[in-house]
């Protein structure tokens, strides 16, 4: 298996030496640049192809949050996950609808935030509660919306019903009887139908059309 291409943007030296002295002790990552800002992070992007971008929020010249945006319309495949040293939900939550795969915080254990870090890369990462609780807050009124008719299977209605409950694909798996490479390939399969490209979209997507209970 190929090692994940990480890009580095922080604007801080330092936490882009620290991040990478942690990446550097595991063969599945390889860092392929570092940036100091979002026009940077574009520019690397389009020069480096990276399978990951590892996105510090706050930046001068253009934030992570801007940057994030254009970067998913460009190129949409590329996983972006924010680092952040506060886990302010308000800016998290911006940056997961622009397309962001998930967030780290810098002050975990870099053993844990490893392990957090193959998660997003293989798409294994469920939405934490407090990301749940504010897509409810943001539909709340269009629950009970009439449905339309959707593009989706049952059985991938059912695996999208509980992706929008915030569980993991193991979980996922224990409740509908199936492997875990069978929800995953379900997961593959609504995110291209959808055109989204998160958890966090895909719960959005299923309070808006009415599919939750």
């Amino acid at each position: 298996m190929q090692p994940f291409r990480i890009l580095i943007v922080d604007d801080h030296a330092h936490a882009r030496e620290a991040i990478r002295e942690i990446l550097e002790e595991h063969d599945d990552f390889l860092i392929v640049g570092e940036g100091k800002n979002g026009e940077e992070a574009i520019m690397l992007t389009e020069e480096l192809m990276p399978d990951i971008i590892l996105m510090d929020i706050q930046m001068p010249i253009m934030d992570g949050l801007e940057a994030t945006k254009r970067i998913k319309l460009k190129f949409p495949y590329v996983k972006i996950v924010m680092i952040t040293v506060s886990d302010d939900i308000t800016d998290l939550f911006a940056a997961l609808k622009q397309g962001a795969q998930g967030y780290l915080l810098k002050n975990i254990q870099s053993e844990a935030w490893c392990d957090h870090l193959r998660a997003f890369a293989l798409d294994e990462v469920p939405m934490s509660k407090e990301i749940a609780f504010q897509i409810l807050k943001e539909f709340p009124q269009r629950k009970a919306a009439t449905k339309e008719k959707s593009p989706l299977s049952t059985r991938e209605i059912e695996v999208l019903q509980l992706v929008a409950k915030g569980l993991s694909n193991k979980e996922i798996s224990e409740i509908l009887f199936i492997s875990e490479h069978t929800v995953k390939s379900h997961l593959k399969n609504i995110l291209s139908k959808l055109h989204l490209e998160n958890r966090v979209q895909l719960a959005s997507y299923a309070f808006q059309q009415g599919l939750m209970d």
